[in-house]
């Protein structure tokens, strides 16, 4: 088939506008050497920003690929970010260089939080789809899926000194989860509505809930001790008081349920927030010292948590006021008074610090405590802005400074007008309140001004001024130079829907809501202010119409002007005298956008009603009409000197079609909500869209051709990876829907995964039935033939044995992959398997990955192998090689860490320092003594 036409392909450029977007949280992070809270992460639609606050600037980008961005966690290192998809991705990124080499597929709807454990070393996440699952960083797999919530979870914390997990949800519940036995031993059943947020805090012995009222509720947390068994005798060690004590409190709680053996909750009470509205987020420090959170409003609100000993001293304080009051009332009354009783309240534990009030409403908000007793706040906004501020907490009354504000890179609403430089470098957006003047190759910001609510906008020829047309029907004209507002005319009493350039350069055409299109000249007059000359435009002609207009264009040699009508008709005039010449009809909805091709021969018109027409100037013909959109067309304009034609539609994409042989070209996609406009630079090769999201998208026209055929079958195929991935999960034979389940999901990668193992095994199984029918030919010749020539992938993959290229495939499958791939693979495969496995292990090769690839094979397929006699022999020898080959790798496991242990002594001895964990746990133990010891002279007092 030979290139009848040539079409080239348009590809995605860049992002930019949106400083952050509102899908996804705000994050603190360090950069390599940088100071904290300096810099923050945020999500822009796909990508993460990493902003530096006190330059205002992007330092970094993690790219993602085609998903929305919903969660971002930086790990307790502060080396890597992990960030989670719309689809349900989790991917790992270094923040040294920005790439990501980890990633996780469990998910099947957006991921909605994402936690480190203490170490860094597991992650947990909780998503829309309502599961929990933890993942294990270090060996990049799943380790398991816990399942119980009904709803989207909200939360999802480790505890760092036991191996519990704590997650809440918006059906409402906390549920706790023994990590152990993965199973959930608890659920808190004390909230009436959905539970938005969730904190620890007291060394994890109380847990703060914000649900959709303005109350912050607190539970109480103890932790029972494990050391009885039921059944034990009581008094196992001679410990005195204590454990008798101990031991009594333990039988109670045991006799209420099975479950109060690890831990119990109880309700300590609440703390009112100021707003009335659901908790949007709560969140706390480091340290758990200082509780933010929010409503849906711009007000955060800063509680403090006290210590022990400054609770302590505020008790005091308050038994002495109670005290005197006693004695007061006693001299009063001459009666003996009782002895005073001072509770201790929540209210003496935590303490409302201060407001802030940001300059719009709050989407998401971080804290970090920092030396000195300061405390960082960042705020995500909900119009595209980050602020941050700071405060000293120790200060008597804490007053928040603002420290930052990021605006500048992006728009407050959404931008509803696009225009390009006659020269393709400067792009213009305006919104609903600036008008902003970027420049392509920087895509920097070089001219901000002030604007009504924008609706069209162009760029007067010389390209030093700027004119707008705004919902209240008045045209504003901008000087670039200066940055400055030269006049406001009132053009009409509707909103001015439309602006078009006289081909003649020497004026403009607009449309507006009060059923008028007007011609306007432009002047240049003298300021009355500076005696300068500037630019304005005079009203020269109107044309009267029956309905409102939506949108005009002039034909490029002037003849004609075309107006789109509310009456769903686009009306044709003549320029000169504007006499009525055509009616186009056809359209169900109205003509929302229009276009001429620049040889005045063809008019293209989109509509709200989906379609997109083509018609011929010359006899108002219908030449074709295309369904063009899902949801309403926006806008459509040709591409400069060609019939090519672009629109933009609600339905998130960009399209690109041929108005000669009526076909669609390409879609652009990319924006994640409906596209308001777009705009073509005069040489044709740069596109600049503008949607919902709030970001602006750059395409670029590239020398690659694109051939429609191959186009549709890759969209063909696209859309059959994703039907595959969305279908069912194998089942394991014999394993009910529990609690736990695996972790992974089926993908087209496990699937792509499953299926280069088969076809190792395939190769493998080939090169086994050569060899032997060549030993067979030897035998019969009497003699030593040549050997058979190896298969070509072999040789590429530099003459390796078929056993290692069968090892090798395996190796290169994920991590996080691995199990979903072999649960794909068809039975037959893996008595051959098995055997290859057995030879490995002799030779000592992968052991741990072979080993976890048996277990697991094992396991599915326990029935067919056990009841399979050639197996038998296969088995045993497996079994024995492996015990023995495990326990040598534990044994040198065992050994250097052994030698570690000892450098580790050395050092100590020689230098008389202890290394920092043990040193903090040895305080820890400590601390715990005497609290014992405090506790058992109150109890003999």
């Amino acid at each position: 088939m030979g290139l009848t036409k040539q079409y080239l392909r348009y590809a995605a450029s860049a992002v930019f506008g949106v400083i952050g977007s509102q899908k996804a949280n705000i994050s603190y992070v360090t950069l390599r050497g940088g100071e904290r809270g300096r810099y923050v992460a945020v999500a822009a639609c796909e990508h993460v920003f990493i902003w530096d606050i006190r330059k205002a600037e992007k330092v970094l980008i993690l790219q993602g690929q085609k998903h929305e961005v919903t969660f971002l966690c930086p790990s307790p290192d502060g080396v890597h970010i992990a960030v989670g998809y719309e689809d349900g991705a989790v991917r790992i990124f270094s923040l040294l260089n920005g790439e990501s080499n980890v990633s996780f597929n469990g998910h099947k709807s957006a991921v909605t939080v994402i936690h480190y454990d203490a170490l860094g070393a597991r992650l947990v996440t909780g998503s829309k789809d309502t599961d929990v699952i933890v993942w294990d960083i270090i060996n990049e797999c799943g380790l398991y899926r816990l399942r119980g919530h009904k709803d989207i979870i909200t939360q999802a914390l480790f505890l760092k000194d036991k191996n519990l997990l704590v997650t809440s949800s918006k059906d409402s519940f906390v549920k706790w989860w023994d990590l152990d036995t993965q199973h959930c031993f608890k659920t808190m059943v004390g909230h009436r509505s959905e539970v938005w947020g969730m904190a620890l805090l007291n060394q994890e012995n109380r847990l703060l809930t914000g649900s959709a009222d303005s109350e912050l509720r607190a539970w109480d947390i103890s932790y029972l001790q494990e050391e009885k068994a039921e059944g034990e005798p009581k008094v196992k060690k001679g410990k005195t008081l204590l454990d008798d004590d101990d031991g009594e409190e333990n039988d109670e709680e045991v006799d209420e349920s099975p479950e109060e053996r690890i831990l119990t909750c109880k309700k300590a009470g609440s703390i009112l927030r100021e707003a009335r509205d659901r908790v949007v987020s709560l969140t706390t420090d480091r340290k758990a010292r200082v509780i933010a959170c929010h409503g849906n409003d711009s007000v955060l609100e800063l509680f403090t948590v006290l210590s022990k000993e400054e609770v302590q001293k505020k008790m005091t304080k308050k038994m002495k006021k109670a005290k005197k009051k006693a004695a007061k009332a006693q001299d009063d009354t001459g009666e003996e008074a009782a002895e005073p009783v001072v509770e201790r309240m929540l209210k003496d534990e935590i303490i409302r610090l201060t407001n802030i009030k940001a300059s719009a409403k709050i989407r998401w908000v971080e804290c970090l405590s920092c030396a000195g007793g300061e405390l960082k706040v960042a705020l995500l906004l909900q119009n595209n802005t980050i602020e941050t501020y700071s405060l000293k907490t120790s200060d008597k009354t804490p007053t928040a400074n603002k420290t930052a504000r990021l605006t500048l890179g992006g728009h407050r609403t959404d931008v509803r007008t696009l225009a390009f430089s006659s020269d393709n470098l400067a792009i213009l957006s305006a919104s609903g309140d600036t008008v902003k003047v970027w420049n392509r190759s920087t895509l920097q910001v070089i001219r901000t001004m002030a604007c009504e609510y924008a609706l069209c906008s162009l760029f007067v020829p010389g390209d030093r001024q700027i004119i707008l047309g705004t919902k209240s029907g008045k045209l504003q004209i901008f000087e670039l130079a200066s940055g400055s507002l030269l006049e406001t005319i009132d053009a009409h009493n509707g909103a001015l829907w439309s602006l078009c350039l006289a081909p003649d350069q020497r004026g403009i055409v607009t449309g507006g809501a009060d059923k008028t299109v007007k011609f306007w000249e432009f002047e240049l007059i003298k300021d009355q202010g500076t005696g300068q000359k500037r630019l304005t435009v005079k009203h020269a002609r109107t044309l009267q119409l029956e309905e409102d207009v939506l949108c005009v264009k002039l034909s490029p040699d002037h003849r004609l002007l075309a107006v789109s009508l509310l009456d769903c008709t686009v009306k044709v005039f003549y320029t000169d005298t504007l006499k009525f010449f055509l009616s186009l009809y056809g359209h169900k909805l109205p003509v929302l956008c229009l276009d001429i091709s620049h040889d005045n021969t063809l008019i293209a018109t989109g509509s709200a009603d989906r379609n997109v027409k083509i018609w011929g100037l010359d006899f108002g013909d219908c030449h074709r009409s295309m369904f063009a959109h899902d949801d309403s067309v926006m806008f459509l304009q040709f591409v400069p000197k060609t019939h090519l034609f672009f629109t933009a539609g609600k339905d998130k994409k960009i399209k690109q079609w041929d108005a000669d042989k009526f076909e669609h070209i390409q879609t652009l996609e990319g924006h994640h909500r409906e596209v308001w406009c777009l705009t073509i630079s005069p040489n044709g090769d740069h596109i600049v869209s503008s949607s919902h999201d709030k970001s602006l998208r750059l395409w670029e026209r590239t020398r690659e051709p694109i051939i429609l055929e191959e186009e549709r079958e890759m969209e063909r195929e696209a859309e059959f990876e994703e039907s595959m991935a969305k279908g069912d999960v194998p089942v394991v034979p014999g394993e009910t829907q529990g609690e736990a389940a695996p972790a992974g999901k089926k993908t087209v990668e496990t699937v792509k995964a499953a299926e280069r193992i088969m076809e190792a095994l395939e190769l493998y199984k080939a090169e086994a039935r050569k060899m032997e029918e060549h030993k067979y030919a030897c035998e019969r010749a009497g003699k030593e033939l040549p050997p058979p020539k190896p298969n070509p992938i072999l040789v590429a993959f530099g003459n390796v044995s078929p056993s290692r290229y069968v090892l090798d495939v395996i190796k290169k499958v994920r991590s996080s992959e691995l199990e979903v791939s072999l649960l794909v693979l068809p039975f037959p495969y893996v008595p051959e398997l098995l055997t290859l496995f057995n030879s490995y292990i002799q030779q000592g090769l992968e052991v741990e990955l072979v080993c976890r690839c048996l277990f697991f094979l094992l396991k599915i397929h326990f029935g067919q192998i056990s009841s399979n006699q050639m197996l038998l022999s296969v088995i045993d020898e497996l079994r024995t090689n492996t015990l023995s080959k495990v326990r040598e790798i534990r044994d040198v496991m065992g050994f250097n860490s052994a030698a570690l242990q000892f450098l580790q002594r050395e050092i100590e001895s020689k230098e008389d320092v202890m290394f920092f964990t043990d040193a903090t746990g040895q305080l820890e133990e400590k601390k715990k003594k005497r609290r014992k010891r405090e506790r058992a002279i109150l109890t003999i007092a």
